[in-house]
């Protein structure tokens, strides 16, 4: 039998102009992840950049060269990998938040992994 676990990331999180990057996961005991971004609100002309990073001890982080679609619109958007080590997390850029300062978006993001 397979083992599989889904993690919870980020939830319900306000997304702001700017880097940022989730916690670490360690996952060397899968094959295979699945990486899920849900948008729940879009304020104004704001769009994600998001794509994994992959590292061997979980602080100094390299990308993995996988990336989503720039997201603009509310949705859900995936991307899947594999070979990737121990450590994964996703990094992410905002762009064009609200120029009053509240959140450029609200998302939920997790790991979906596989043995």
């Amino acid at each position: 039998m397979r083992k599989s676990q889904l993690v919870s990331l980020e939830l319900f999180s306000p997304l702001y102009p700017g880097d940022f990057a989730t916690e670490p996961y360690e996952a060397g005991w899968a094959s295979q992840a699945l990486c899920f971004v849900y948008v729940d609100e879009v304020h104004g002309e704001a769009s994600l950049e998001m794509r994994v990073q992959v590292a061997a001890d979980g602080q100094r982080w390299i990308d993995f060269g996988c990336e989503f679609p720039v997201i603009t619109q509310p949705g859900g958007y995936f991307v899947r990998i594999s070979g990737f080590g121990s450590w994964l997390r996703l990094a992410g850029h905002v762009t064009k938040g609200p120029d009053d300062g509240t959140e450029a978006m609200t998302a939920h993001i997790y790991l979906d992994l596989k043995e």
